[in-house]
């Protein structure tokens, strides 16, 4: 049973992290055409598998994007942003496919 809740709570960092990291996205969206508006973007795959293999804690970070900036200073790439956006929700519906089936394992383990 530890398995399954270890899982369960890796699980939910990570859909925690999409969560935090679709926000960051749309707040980049929001900002196209805000002068000087430097894009960010959310950094945790790394973090995450870092803790898995070295049994630490994971983190979610958020870091510049690192894009060339514009003439007013914004560096937004909405071609950028909306492929972030289908890979976040990639990454979404994925981490939530795992989190529904580690449920009905439980599930069925109690019912059992």
């Amino acid at each position: 049973m530890a398995g399954a809740t270890e899982s369960i709570g890796i699980l939910q960092f990570a859909l925690d992290a999409i969560v935090n990291q679709q926000q960051v996205i749309a707040n980049n969206i929001a900002n196209q055409d805000t002068p000087g508006y430097q894009a960010s973007q959310v950094t945790f795959q790394s973090s995450l598998a870092a803790a898995l293999q070295q049994g630490g804690t994971a983190v979610v970070s958020t870091t510049p994007e690192g894009l060339p900036s514009g003439t007013n200073g914004n560096n937004v790439s909405i071609a950028t942003e909306m492929t972030l956006l289908q890979e976040n929700g990639l990454e979404n519906q994925t981490v939530d496919n795992a989190l529904s089936a580690q449920f009905t394992i439980l599930s069925a383990a109690i019912t059992a």
